[in-house]
């Protein structure tokens, strides 16, 4: 069966469970103060799009794209089970907050991400994000790595 991406609340079960890993993940490699995660609470704002990968009726990925109001977005929560890598799920999820973004008239999307984690920078290498300077709310770190895709 095919994985399937739709725009979904955070707020379930399944998906506290992956932000759960997603956390347990990050703090595993990078102090707190370099960790620049959001909340459930912050996930369901008008401004943000929230989407949940089901693979075999079982959630196994999200991610979102989060509106800064100036023609941008970052992208924010992607995350794949461990048990589902290999799957190409990153890619679709990509992919999506891509589309989302084009959809949205956006000219850019945004992230930051950690210099520990080669196969998210990769995946994001091969969807067009290059490397640009930190942008706002974030400063300088020397453990984070921050992209950006011109739409």
């Amino acid at each position: 069966m095919t994985p399937e991406i739709k725009l979904e609340s955070p707020r379930q079960e399944a998906v506290l469970r992956l932000i759960d890993l997603s956390n347990a993940y990050m703090a595993s490699l990078y102090p707190a103060e370099s960790n620049h995660l959001v909340d459930i609470g912050q996930l369901e704002k008008d401004n943000v799009s929230f989407f949940v990968v089901r693979h075999d009726g079982r959630v196994v990925g999200c991610g979102a794209l989060v509106e800064a109001g100036d023609g941008t977005a970052e992208v924010k929560r992607m995350f794949v089970d461990p048990e589902a890598r290999g799957l190409r799920i990153g890619k679709l999820i990509m992919d999506t907050l891509v589309a989302r973004g084009v959809e949205l008239g956006l000219t850019a999307i945004r992230l930051e991400t950690g210099i520990s984690q080669p196969e998210a920078i990769g995946l994001y290498r091969k969807a067009g994000f290059v490397e640009i300077e930190a942008f706002a709310p974030y400063k300088p770190d020397p453990l984070s790595l921050f992209m950006e895709k011109a739409l």
